[in-house]
C-alpha cells in the first residue's frame, strides 16, 4: 500500500469506524477503493475487480455512467435553486411526474427524500396519518433501514435489540405465511403492512406463489395499507421496472431509493395515489407535516430522471431478466451438485447461493477460535463469522460480492445491470474453482483458522 493510501486506511480506522476497520483485517478483506467505472472497481494497488455487489443494488447503471454524469453536469450548469421549499421548482415537478408515469396508476404523488430509510419512514407516517391507526406490520427477515423507525420493523434481532425500546405498535410475522398475515390483519389495528417483494438481505428469499396477491386482498379487506419496499428490487433489478409489475398486483405505497439516483446522488421516493395523500396530508394543518430539507433537490431529480430514462432506453430490466436466468442456469450446472451448496435462487440480477450442510458446526468451532485468540473481535463479529470466507476468496479471485446481511450463509450476486455476460461467466467459473477446494465444512474451517492465525500475528492489519 502506498503512503497516501496507507493514510486513508489509518484515517478510516481512526475517524470513521474503528471496529469495522479491524474486522476488514481479520480475513484480509480490507481494500482502499479509488476508482470505478461500469462494472469494474480499482483498488489503491491498481488491481481491478468485477463488481458483483453494485453498492448493494445502487449501481444498476454501473459506476460513473457517462450519460448520467452529463445530465448532472447540465443540471449544475443551469444554476438551479438547490433548496427552496416556499414554492414549486421545475426539477421536483418533473421528477414526480416521471415517477408517476414509470409506476403507473394509481400512483400520482411522489414524496421525495434522500435515503431508503427516509422513504420507508415517509410511508409509515402517511399510513398512520391516512388510516388513523398506529400499528405497523412487517416480516421476519425484512430489511427496511437503520433509523429508529425502520429498526422498529427490522427483521434482525442483532441490529434491533441494542436500541430497544423502539417505536411501539409494531409486529413481525413470518414472510410467506398467509395464515399468520390474515390473523394479524384481522385485529384491524395496523396502518400498514410493509414488505419487500423479495427479501434481499434475508438471503434472496422469494415469496411463495400467490403470497403477495393474498396480501393485497387481505390488506384491502381489513383496511391496512400495503407498502412495497422496493429500495433494492426496483429500477429493473428483478427483471421488471419494478418487482410489483411482475406480481400483477399494485401496492398502496411504493418505496424507492438506491438505484434511483444512478448510484451517484442519494435519492429516495415514496409514491402513492392522490387520494391517499389527501387523506393523510390534505388539510391546512397537515399539508406540511412531512418533508426534508434536501428532498427534491435538482441534482437528485436530474439523477432520478436520467436513471429512469436510461433503464428504459437500454432495456435494462429485460436484460436483467435474461442475464439472471442465464446466471442461475450456469450456477446450477457448475455448482448445483456441490455438497456445500444448498440452493441457488433469485430473480433477475438478484441471485443468492446458499451454502450449508455441516457449516453450522464449523461456525461454532470458528467462533470458539475467535473468542480464544481474539476475544474483543469475537464479541463484535456477528455469527456466523465464517460466512464471509467465500466472499474473501472471491475478492482474491477478482470479484467483489458479499453475503446477505441477515443470512451470512448466502452469497449474494447483485451486479450492475450493464455487466457483460463474459464477466458473469468468469464469476461462475471463479466460484466453482473456489468451491472445489471445499468439499466439506472441515476444509472451510481449516483455511479460515489458518487465515485468522496469520492475520492475528500481524495485528489484523490490512
Amino acid at each position: 500500500m502506498s503512503e497516501p493510501d496507507a493514510a486513508v486506511r489509518d484515517q478510516f480506522a481512526r475517524h470513521v469506524n474503528p471496529t469495522f476497520a479491524k474486522l476488514l483485517g481479520v480475513l484480509g478483506y480490507g481494500r482502499v477503493w479509488v476508482r470505478a467505472e461500469g462494472a469494474t472497481l480499482v483498488d489503491d494497488a491498481g488491481v481491478r475487480y468485477v463488481d458483483l455487489l453494485a453498492g448493494f443494488g445502487s449501481m444498476n447503471l454501473g459506476h460513473s455512467h457517462p450519460e448520467l454524469l452529463r445530465a448532472l453536469a447540465a443540471a449544475l450548469a443551469a444554476s438551479p435553486v438547490h433548496v427552496c421549499h416556499t414554492g414549486a421548482t421545475p426539477h421536483e415537478a418533473a421528477v414526480a411526474a416521471r415517477l408517476a408515469a414509470a409506476a403507473g396508476p394509481p400512483f400520482e404523488i411522489a414524496m421525495m427524500s434522500s435515503t431508503g430509510a427516509e422513504a420507508v419512514e415517509a410511508a409509515i407516517k402517511l399510513a398512520r396519518a391516512a388510516t388513523r391507526r398506529a400499528g405497523v406490520l412487517s416480516c421476519d427477515g425484512g430489511f427496511h433501514g437503520l433509523s429508529l423507525g425502520t429498526l422498529s420493523i427490522m427483521g434482525a434481532t442483532r441490529l434491533r435489540a441494542p436500541f430497544e425500546p423502539l417505536v411501539p405498535g409494531t409486529q413481525r410475522i413470518p414472510f410467506g405465511d398467509v395464515a399468520a398475515l390474515a390473523k394479524a390483519l384481522a385485529k384491524k389495528k395496523h396502518a400498514a403492512f410493509v414488505v419487500e417483494p423479495i427479501q434481499a438481505e434475508a438471503g434472496v428469499v422469494l415469496p411463495p406463489p400467490g403470497y403477495l396477491a393474498a396480501a393485497r386482498e387481505l390488506c384491502t379487506a381489513h383496511g391496512t395499507l400495503l407498502v412495497f419496499d422496493e429500495v433494492q428490487t426496483g429500477i429493473g433489478r428483478t427483471g421488471a421496472r419494478f418487482a410489483f409489475h411482475d406480481e400483477k398486483i399494485t401496492p398502496d405505497l411504493l418505496v424507492l431509493a438506491k438505484a434511483l439516483g444512478g448510484g451517484v446522488v442519494p435519492v429516495g421516493a415514496t409514491l402513492c395515489s392522490a387520494e391517499l395523500h389527501r387523506r393523510g396530508y390534505g388539510s391546512l394543518d397537515r399539508f406540511d407535516a412531512h418533508g426534508s430539507t434536501f428532498a427534491g433537490n435538482p441534482l437528485a431529480c436530474a439523477a432520478a430522471i436520467a436513471t429512469l430514462d436510461l433503464v428504459d432506453r437500454d432495456g435494462l430490466a429485460a436484460r436483467s431478466r435474461e442475464l439472471g436466468e442465464r446466471l442461475i442456469e450456469r450456477l446450477t450446472a457448475r455448482i448445483g451438485g456441490h455438497p456445500l451448496v444448498r440452493a441457488i435462487r433469485g430473480r433477475g440480477l438478484l441471485v443468492g447461493v446458499e451454502v450449508g450442510t455441516g457449516l453450522s458446526s464449523a461456525v461454532s468451532d470458528a467462533s470458539a477460535w475467535l473468542a480464544e485468540h481474539a476475544p474483543r473481535l469475537g464479541r463484535l463479529a456477528p455469527p456466523p463469522f465464517i460466512g464471509q470466507w467465500f466472499a474473501v476468496r472471491m475478492l482474491e479471485a477478482g470479484y467483489l460480492c458479499q453475503p446477505a446481511a441477515h443470512a451470512w450463509d448466502v452469497l449474494k450476486l447483485e451486479p450492475p445491470l450493464t455487466i457483460e455476460e463474459s464477466a458473469l461467466d468468469g464469476a461462475v467459473d471463479a466460484l466453482a474453482r473456489i468451491l472445489e477446494d471445499y468439499r466439506s465444512a472441515a476444509a472451510v474451517l481449516r483455511d479460515v483458522g489458518a487465515r485468522m492465525a496469520s492475520r492475528g500475528v500481524k495485528g489484523w492489519a490490512w
